[in-house]
């Protein structure tokens, strides 16, 4: 099925300084079970050498209508980065990274020093959900196959959605036979090996319905076999 997907984190208060980041004590010990630094290695190196995974580039490029210079974006359980990269490089200004992974955000650190992009994003360590309340809203807010790595889709959706402007952008596991029997395998292989990490396949019924009851309305969508790239505007929400 591919590279799980990653982590959700965020935070609260007052900012940090650009390009630190900042903890909290959530506990995301499932995230990390499998979030570590050798995967985090992995994909930083598969970035460098092949670009954004195929179900990122199509997020991507359901995403270059809102591309204009300045806008901001929240990347929520982003990875070692690699959307705020594409987007920061596209003539993004500013974007926030969040994930529940110490060791993708420290891998995500390195990848923004070395791409010269270090003062432009702002790194979080934690469950978003818990730091929700002291995240700012962004023009473009992302979650690049992080929705199935959450058992509360309902808050996790809801609380991101309240923060995005003008588009919000996913990546999730589609409501399918097939896809459900392969997360279940997965889920009985990590419990084989006692970690907690587990995978989940949200009806896309309800997180369209959140997204609704949020202003938020679907403008394009791609699809493989296995996964569901979507971008919901506001815009289009009102005009509807």
């Amino acid at each position: 099925m591919g590279e799980p997907p990653p982590a959700a984190g965020q935070p609260p208060g007052e900012s940090p300084p650009t390009g630190e980041p900042t903890t909290d004590a959530c506990g995301c010990d499932a995230f990390a079970s499998i979030f570590d630094r050798r995967t985090a290695d992995g994909d930083r190196e598969r970035y460098r050498r092949k670009g954004p995974d195929h179900t990122t580039r199509m997020l991507l490029e359901l995403l270059e209508p809102y591309r204009s210079a300045g806008v901001s974006l929240l990347d929520i359980g982003g990875g070692v980065g690699i959307i705020d990269h594409e987007l920061l490089r596209a003539g993004a200004g500013h974007a926030v990274l969040v994930d529940g992974s110490a060791a993708y955000l420290k891998v995500a650190r390195e990848e923004a020093s070395r791409a010269g992009l270090l003062d432009r994003i702002e790194f979080v360590q934690g469950d978003f959900v818990r730091r929700a309340a002291g995240i700012d809203e962004a023009d473009i807010v992302t979650l690049d196959r992080v929705v199935c790595c959450y058992p509360d889709v309902a808050s996790l959706v809801g609380l991101s959605a309240e923060r995005a402007r003008s588009a919000y952008g996913l990546v999730m596991p589609r409501d399918r036979w097939f896809v459900r029997l392969a997360i279940g395998l997965e889920n009985l292989w990590f419990r084989a090996r006692r970690r907690p990490y587990r995978a989940f396949v949200h009806p896309t019924e309800r997180v369209d319905a959140i997204l609704a009851e949020r202003g938020l309305l679907a403008s394009g969508e791609r699809r493989t076999s296995f996964w569901r790239a979507v971008v919901y505007d506001r815009v289009a929400a009102s005009q509807a």
